[in-house]
Formats: C-alpha cells, structure tokens, sequence
C-alpha cells in the first residue's frame, strides 16, 4: 500500500509536464482527498493511503493533468485571504488580480459611505473583497452569466457580507441611469488566437475573449463609464500586461486624468486606472 510521501512524489512526476506548480498541486489535492491540511501532509508521510482514497486522488490527478485548474477540483480558491467557492462558471481568481482589489481601496474611502461598481464580476472575487475591507461601501457586482451570479452570491452568503448587491446584464445595461464613486473591472482581455487560450480551455471563454486584439471590453467599459461616474470618481481597469498603453491612451482621450499604470508581483503591467473630473 502505497504512503503519502510516495503517492505524493508519483503524482508530482505526473503532473511536472503539465502544471508550473506540480508539487504544490499534488498536495492539495491529496490534502483534499484525505481531508486534511497541507502542513499534515508531512507528519503523515508514512502513513498508507488506503485503495479507495488513492483511486480517488488518481482520478483528480488524471483531470489536473488534462488542463483541469486545481480550484475547480477542489471547488473553492482563496483570494483576497478569503476562501471562495469556484466552479467551472466562473474564472479562477489569479493574485494579480489582488492589485486591482489594493488599487482600488485607495480611492475607497474606510470612514465614508461610497457606491462601487464591480463589472465581470464572476465568482464575486472582487466586488467582496472591497466589501470585506470598506464595510461601509455599497459594493454592486455585475455579471451578464446566471451562473456566475449564482457563485457570486453563495460566495457573498458563506462570508455573510450584507453590502454587496448583484445585477445580470452586460457591463453597464444591468445599472441604467446609476452612478458610482468608483467602478473596477477584470474584464476579458485574451486576444482571440492567443497561445495562452491554450492552457486556459477549462475556463469560460466569455470571461477570457476580447476580441482580435483583447480590447473589445476594456474599450467598450472605458467609453461608458463616464456617464456612471461621480465628479471626481475612479476607474480601475485589469488588462494583459503588453496592453497598458493603449488602455492609457483610451483613457484620456475619454477625459480621464491622472492616468497611472501599475505592475503586479511579477513586474508586469497589469492595472491602469484614471480619474473622471468633466470639463462642464
């Protein structure tokens, strides 16, 4: 019968061709087979697996090694500090997108109350962990998938925070005649024909594709977001990291000012926000 910390080497000889992270996948999915965490995994190294739960972890095995995300596996993902729950409806939530959650709390007030729009929401990500850290925000998520909504909104239940909405619809058609202090977005930004879509096929493509050259959303969020900002209100805006100019460039020729690009933990550019102040 084989032990954890032989099942766990095997597995990490699998998975070494098809994942950047094959040790640490191994292990969660064997912590999530044995239903236990990660640090046991070490005290428990001679313990055996028994045939039923190493045909079980095999099986997770085979799916990773077919380009199945581990979060999808396992159902849930920690972003922000906050574990979610995460199906195939939805994006995995990345740590690069944590500087969009960080950007944004700058220009979020923490003593006063604000209206903060989230587009693309998916899994919630976002829009909860702003409302996790400005309670006295009003956080709305807007997504144009029921599904997503659906794992948005048992996310927002399980970490029981009251101040945040949902709406379905495509970016700003579900908040009509609405204004925000600030509005942030992960918005599909892979260009059709992209290499990466590739590694991406387990995930929902509408979430991924912005059209020939990955601006088809980011242009269609920049041109509508000054009628639903405040004087003086945010944009927030993730992007692929080749295409920070030209989200800039849109940005000011819509008559935003203060228009700052950002580098995630890998030093790419990945956020690039701008403030509305109108002329008249």
């Amino acid at each position: 019968m084989s032990t954890v910390a032989d099942t766990l080497k095997l597995a990490t000889r699998t998975l070494a061709a098809h994942s950047d992270s094959p040790e640490l996948d191994a292990e969660v999915l064997l912590s999530t087979v044995l239903g236990v965490a990660r640090p046991a995994l070490i005290v428990r190294g001679e313990e055996p697996v028994s045939a039923e739960l190493l045909h079980a972890f095999r099986e997770l095995i085979d799916r990773r090694a077919d380009g199945i995300p581990v979060a999808y596996l396992t159902g849930r993902r920690e972003f922000w500090s906050l574990p979610l729950k995460v199906t195939p409806a939805v994006l995995v939530p990345r740590h690069e997108t944590e500087l969009l959650v960080e950007l944004a709390l700058k220009v979020i007030p923490k003593t006063e109350e604000r209206r903060v729009l989230d587009l693309g929401t998916g899994s919630g990500a976002v829009a909860l962990a702003i409302a996790s850290e400005r309670p006295l925000a009003r956080v709305t998520g807007v997504d144009v998938s029921p599904a997503a909504l659906g794992v948005a909104r048992d996310n927002a239940r399980a970490l029981a925070l009251p101040n945040v909405a949902w709406r379905l619809g495509s970016w700003f058609v579900a908040v009509p005649r609405e204004c925000f202090a600030a509005i942030v977005a992960n918005p599909p930004y892979v260009a059709t024909g992209d290499p990466a879509l590739a590694a991406l096929k387990a995930e929902p493509e509408l979430a991924l594709l912005g059209g020939y050259a990955g601006l088809d959303a980011l242009g269609a969020i920049i041109d509508g977001a000054p009628a639903h900002l405040e004087r003086g209100g945010w944009l927030v805006l993730e992007h692929g990291s080749t295409q920070h100019r030209k989200v800039a460039s849109m940005l000011e020729r819509r008559g935003f000012g203060r228009v700052e690009t950002h580098v995630d933990f890998s030093g790419r550019p990945r956020v690039t926000l701008g403030n509305f102040q109108p002329s008249h």
